[in-house]
């Protein structure tokens, strides 16, 4: 009996030995397991920076080189952006939907009532400045104004993405399953490098700036080469400030004008009523480039009236080239517009021949209404 407790014991021992052990184990596994986890979370989380891209970092090295900019700035600025990829599907092309396009629906999105008070309150608050820049510029307040409208809706909307987060992510990351890869990453590239130097030239800290997904900043949402281009101290403050008012209304000007605006000519002329679509149709095949004039079209039996509804002469305004642009209604009869040649500049800021209309007809509505100074709005 003796022998037996003394043999139980010892297995009590053994096994309570064992456990201590298996505890130890367990713990250090967990321990270990820990570990690995923090570190895979740590290393995600460093490659969410461009610090640990070589790609990124010979960027960095080439625009350095480029413009004579200390590479250690450009390195840490670069290594500071992160990857944003939802931005990467934004830039793909939408699906075709195989649906024809609706101008009445697009119209009624931009010029409806709640957005031209607000525009009414934007012109007349910044009167001053819209005027002197249709008189250095020649480009109608109204449009400026229908611009920024649609652009940020006057300011309320200049987007929350950080720009060198953007732009780093699309000169860099761009999707290689877009049809124009390789030239859409290297204009990111060019308007990452302007956008350093933009920062660099001012002393501001490229980091701080906030913008939409694809890098367009400020009221405008210009990209960096159009705010090197086309932006304007237009409160002579010193300095270029695209979320200020003033320059922004200066920069939109000096950018219509820099991409074709004629001074004194309207966006367009409305087509008077009888002509088929077919006949309009086939003289508006060559897309938005101006290229009949006022005889030819009267040749073909359509006759055109300004904003006063009064038809043209089919001899006035001889030097004048003008484009025949459809605009769909889906299932309706389209709207057939006789188009100058600031038609097309409008689209050198949005490609969109519905967003150009929508800027004029935002740009007119507000118009309308007559400035209220006194008011202080």
């Amino acid at each position: 009996m003796k022998r037996l407790s003394v043999a139980i014991a010892s297995a009590a021992l053994l096994l309570a030995a064992m456990a201590v052990l298996g505890a130890v184990l367990v713990t250090k596994s967990r321990t270990m397991a820990g570990s690995a986890s923090t570190a895979r979370a740590v290393a995600k989380q460093a490659s969410r920076f461009y610090a640990s891209n070589p790609r990124a970092m010979q960027l960095a090295d080439r625009i350095a080189a480029r413009n004579d900019l200390d590479a250690q700035w450009t390195r840490r600025i670069i290594g500071s952006a992160r990857v944003i990829e939802p931005i990467k599907k934004l830039v793909l092309p939408p699906p075709e939907s195989g649906q024809k396009k609706n101008w009445n629906a697009y119209r009624a999105r931009f010029v409806e009532p709640t957005r031209i008070r607000a525009g009414v309150r934007f012109r007349d608050a910044h009167l001053d400045a819209l005027q002197r820049a249709e008189q250095q510029f020649g480009v109608p307040a109204g449009i400026i104004v229908g611009v920024l409208g649609m652009e940020t809706l006057w300011g309320q909307q200049t987007g929350k993405i950080r720009v060198l987060d953007a732009l780093a992510t699309l000169a860099i990351d761009f999707p290689r399953e877009h049809p124009r890869a390789a030239a859409r990453s290297e204009y990111f590239v060019q308007e990452l490098e302007q956008f350093l130097l933009l920062m660099h030239h001012s002393d501001s800290d490229p980091r701080t700036p906030r913008g939409s997904y694809a890098g367009d900043m400020g009221m405008p949402q210009f990209m960096p080469s159009s705010w090197a281009r086309y932006g304007v101290d237009f409160n002579n403050d010193g300095h270029i400030d695209l979320w200020n008012a003033e320059d922004a209304i200066g920069s939109v000007a000096n950018y219509l004008q820099g991409h074709g605006w004629m001074a004194g000519l309207p966006v367009y002329y409305r087509i008077a009523a009888g002509v088929s679509e077919p006949v309009l149709r086939s003289l508006g095949s060559g897309g938005l480039a101006p290229r009949h004039s006022i005889e030819a079209l009267h040749e073909q039996g359509i006759s055109l009236v300004n904003d006063q509804g009064q038809e043209l002469a089919p001899h006035s305004l001889a030097e004048l080239r003008l484009a025949l642009v459809e605009l769909e209604n889906r299932s309706s009869p389209s709207l057939f517009v006789a188009a100058t040649g600031n038609l097309q500049a409008l689209t050198r800021y949005n490609p969109s021949r519905y967003y150009a209309m929508a800027v004029t007809e935002l740009g007119a509505a507000i118009a309308a209404v007559s400035p209220q100074r006194s008011q202080g709005r």
